[in-house]
C-alpha cells in the first residue's frame, strides 16, 4: 500500500471517528449581552465563537445581523437593523428609528 492510499484511509477513518469535525454548537463558547438604548429600547445578543454573525433580540423579535466592514470596531446589520460596537461605545439603529446609543446593563 502506497502512502496516498494509506492517509485517505487514516483520513476516513478520522472522520468517521469523529475527530476531524468541528464540535457541536452546544460545545461552543456562546457570549450574550444585553443592551438598554437612549431611546428606551432594549436588545440581547449573542455571539457564538464558531459564526461571525450576531443573532439579535430586538422589539420582539429574532434578527441575524451578518458582519459588515468597519474602518473600525465592529459592524453587523440585517432585516433592517445595524449594530455598531465600538470603543466610543455600542449604536443601534431599527425600525426607521434614528441610531440611538446603548450600553450594557
Amino acid at each position: 500500500m502506497n502512502r496516498h492510499n494509506t492517509n485517505i484511509i487514516l483520513g476516513a477513518a478520522l472522520i468517521i471517528a469523529g475527530v476531524a469535525t468541528p464540535p457541536s454548537p452546544a460545545l461552543t463558547q456562546t457570549t450574550f449581552q444585553t443592551y438598554r438604548c437612549a431611546d428606551g429600547s432594549q436588545f440581547i445578543v449573542g455571539f457564538f465563537e464558531y459564526d461571525k454573525r450576531a443573532h439579535l433580540q430586538i422589539d420582539g423579535r429574532a434578527v441575524t445581523l451578518g458582519k459588515r466592514f468597519a474602518l473600525s470596531g465592529s459592524r453587523y446589520s440585517g432585516g433592517g437593523v445595524t449594530l455598531k460596537v465600538t470603543k466610543a461605545g455600542t449604536t443601534v439603529k431599527h425600525a426607521k428609528r434614528p441610531v440611538t446609543a446603548c450600553e450594557l446593563t
